[in-house]
């Protein structure tokens, strides 16, 4: 059964960079698309970013488009977040979470919470001064 683990939150101030990195564990990431989701206090989940299976395609929601980019290694099951120029409007736990059938939407928009199967527990982000 596939697992989720993300890790690399923290506290950071304003305009700092964040790397975050989601690790899977009992089975293979090579067939799935892979989403960042956060959720800030008080706030619904939105999704974040998506990225394919092949790492062909990726797609951002606006507000983070030219400062988070996302990646991944399928040899070493990890998909990573890189945030730069972090607004205290970022601050949220993120959660990575991947879905085995829904990575035809990602070239399109984010992939919304219904596509993902699979999710991990989340990291937390504060980005205040």
């Amino acid at each position: 059964q596939l697992r989720l683990v993300e890790s690399g939150g923290g506290l950071v101030q304003p305009g700092e960079s964040l790397t975050l990195s989601c690790v899977a564990s009992g089975g293979s990431l090579d067939y799935y698309a892979v989403g960042w989701f956060r959720q800030a206090p008080g706030k619904e989940r939105e999704a974040v970013s998506c990225i394919t299976a092949s790492s062909s395609h990726t797609n951002y929601k606006d507000s983070v488009k030219g400062r988070f980019t996302i990646s991944r290694d399928n040899a070493r099951n990890t998909v990573w977040l890189q945030m730069s120029r972090l607004e205290p409007e970022d601050t949220a736990v993120y959660y990575c979470a991947a879905g085995d059938r829904i990575g035809y939407v990602c070239p399109y928009s984010v992939i919304p919470e219904a596509g993902m199967n699979v999710w991990g527990k989340g990291t937390a982000v504060t980005v205040s001064s």
